[in-house]
């Protein structure tokens, strides 16, 4: 195999310690090597879509193997808010001017069955992980102003999907945010990434699914009827299927020009802030570039993120990130009169992106049994919900009726 094949796009994962890793229960059984050479399915990573993806396959009966060149639940999952929107990055009437209005109403629709899918296999699992239905709050900004805002609502209302428009009268009165306008949904959740992925894992591992780690694939090949993979310690395994969920790390094969790395900032607040009560039940975000995004979490603290930026190594400079976590607590008090002092926890992370802001779930170009899913942006704990569902009707040979809105471009 090639020196070029054998390369992956490797950074560091985050600066800094997410809230993340300091909670209880976020632990997965591996071992160092695999108990044989030949599977039904590989799957690269132990994040959230691995993790989702392994309940998904071992639920069908498949001999998984899940791989990870880090321990378990150590990778970019750690680094997410959390917050599981329906609501995609890209405006519902914006989406359909990319890619029309029948794929982006079929996209936005999607993602609010994700969520509530979601919420459902949590409760049917009885997985731990502080999993909350949730409201949604949408504010106009600098990106869409009360005009944009309100033809987006009337653009969801004709979709179906349930939401309602607030003007700056009724925003202050309710929320005492002074914004001229914003929409508030149903249909979002919020829970701990960690112990969710690490819950969904320990499942699968009941199932018969096996997590070894650390190991390494640096190449990817299809002779005859099955996967070979190639490992950073010179070993060779094959499987039928292989499923790369590595985030924003992947092999050259998987390359596309829609595609981007990009760099994020959050933090958590200590514990018992003072805060209004609706928060408690609200996932709130702004129509702006930059944009301030925030929840609470159990405990009464504050989480909060935003300040994205298109520099893909960004996130590893210090003083960036103690500059951006200052820019995200200031922002918080000047919306809402969050005084949240001192952060407990600040962290930054690189994250993948697309052109049209959904994610790709598809089979890696030129490859017939190798799949991919990345370019996840805000949405990653919803569409990694629908990258499993997606690729296993793939290779159990069914046809996903939505499966061509996220086909690689």
């Amino acid at each position: 195999m090639s020196e070029a094949s054998a390369r992956t796009r490797r950074r560091s994962l985050h600066v800094a310690k997410p809230f993340w890793s300091a909670t209880p229960g976020i632990t997965a059984p591996s071992v160092p090597r695999p108990s044989g050479t030949a599977w039904d399915i590989v799957i690269i990573g132990t994040g959230i879509s691995g993790a989702l993806m392994a309940e998904a396959l071992t639920r069908r009966k498949r001999r998984v193997l899940i791989l990870d060149r880090r321990p378990p639940v150590r990778g970019s999952s750690l680094a997410s808010t959390a917050m599981i929107q329906h609501e995609i990055d890209i405006p519902l009437h914006r989406l359909a001017e990319k890619i029309t209005m029948e794929k982006a109403v079929r996209a936005w629709l999607r993602s609010v069955r994700a969520v509530r899918d979601l919420q459902d296999l949590v409760a049917r699992h009885g997985i731990p992980c502080d999993m909350q239905p949730q409201s949604a709050l949408y504010l106009c900004g600098s990106e869409m102003g009360h005009r944009a805002m309100r033809r987006e609502y009337e653009t969801r209302r004709k979709a179906g999907i349930a939401c309602d428009y607030l003007d700056h009268k009724v925003l202050r009165e309710r929320f005492g945010m002074e914004r001229t306008g914003a929409i508030l949904s149903d249909a979002s959740a919020s829970a701990n990434p960690a112990r969710l992925t690490a819950g969904l894992l320990r499942l699968a591992v009941q199932r018969g699914a096996e997590i070894v780690s650390p190991c390494e694939i640096t190449d990817v090949a299809e002779p005859g009827e099955g996967v070979a993979l190639a490992t950073s310690a010179g070993k060779i395994l094959t499987a039928g299927q292989v499923v790369f969920c590595t985030g924003y790390e992947f092999l050259p094969q998987m390359e596309s020009r829609s595609h981007r790395i990009t760099s994020t900032w959050a933090l958590a607040s200590r514990a018992g802030v003072a805060r209004p009560e609706w928060l408690d039940h609200m996932l709130v975000w702004e129509a702006a570039d930059p944009y301030l995004y925030f929840r609470t979490a159990p405990g009464g603290r504050i989480i909060a993120g935003g300040e994205d930026s298109s520099a893909p190594e960004a996130y590893q400079d210090p003083v960036r990130m103690h500059v951006n976590a200052e820019r995200i607590r200031d922002k918080l008090q000047a919306l809402c009169g969050l005084n949240i002092g001192r952060p407990a926890y600040v962290w930054a992370a690189p994250f993948g992106n697309t052109t049209d802001g959904l994610p790709i779930i598809d089979r890696v170009p030129g490859f017939r049994r190798s799949h991919a899913v990345m370019g996840f942006g805000g949405n990653g704990i919803t569409f990694s919900m629908i990258a499993a569902q997606i690729t296993a009707a793939r290779i159990a040979g069914r046809a996903d009726p939505d499966a061509d809105l996220f086909a690689y471009r």
